[in-house]
Parts: C-alpha cells; sequence; structure tokens
C-alpha cells in the first residue's frame, strides 16, 4: 500500500480533473447532464481509480484498478475531442489537455509495470 498524493501520476490526473471540472462550468446548460456529466466523471475517475487501487494490499488488484484509470483516461480524451469539435472547448486547449493525457497514460503504464514487477502476479 502506498499514499496516492505521493504518486506523480496522481498528482497530475488530479490536476487535469480539476482543470476539465472546471472547464465544463462554460458548457451550455442543456449538456448538464450529458456531456459535461460524462468528461466530469471520466476525468474524476482516472486519480479516483489510482487512490482506490493503491490501496489494495494484492498487486493484481492494483494493477487492474490502474488498467480502470487507463480506460477511464482514453474516455475522457474522447470526451475532449468531442467537446472541442462542438466549439465548448477551444481548440489550444483542448490540445494542451490531450497532450496532458497523453503524459499521464505513460505513466499509468509504467506504474502498472513496476506494479507487476515488484510484488509479482
Amino acid at each position: 500500500m502506498q499514499d496516492c498524493k505521493r504518486l506523480q501520476v496522481w498528482q497530475r490526473s488530479h490536476k487535469l480533473a480539476l482543470d476539465l471540472y472546471r472547464t465544463t462550468e462554460s458548457f451550455p446548460l442543456g449538456e448538464r447532464f450529458g456531456l459535461t456529466s460524462q468528461l466530469r466523471r471520466a476525468a474524476l475517475s482516472v486519480p479516483t481509480n489510482i487512490a482506490e487501487g493503491s490501496r489494495r494490499v494484492a498487486a493484481k488488484e492494483y494493477a487492474r484498478f490502474l488498467n480502470i484509470a487507463s480506460g477511464s483516461l482514453s474516455e475522457t480524451e474522447y470526451l475532449v475531442l468531442v467537446s472541442r469539435d462542438l466549439g465548448y472547448i477551444p481548440a489550444p486547449i483542448a490540445s494542451r489537455y490531450l497532450s496532458e493525457a497523453t503524459e499521464v497514460l505513460k505513466m499509468l503504464n509504467g506504474l502498472r509495470k513496476k506494479v507487476q514487477k515488484e510484488f509479482g502476479p
């Protein structure tokens, strides 16, 4: 078990979730229960799953939660693209979010490999 708040991947995914949460505040009210809600949930799921997995004793479970976080990050990326294409997020800002998501994904994959190697299957 480890304190997730010390993990750089958690810190960066947490910041990305906060940034996206704030960005969705300017989305049209008609999207409140649609794209706004879905993007917020997907973005929040990344650091949430890192946190939950970090408290698991078995490496296999921890790796599973990191896989879930990766899936949520992929969902977040797509929702950012849709938001950009609908004109809700300006292209330069969306590009920054997508670049950060790519970096977080690399970190998640690295952490998952480390967990599996250090703690076994």
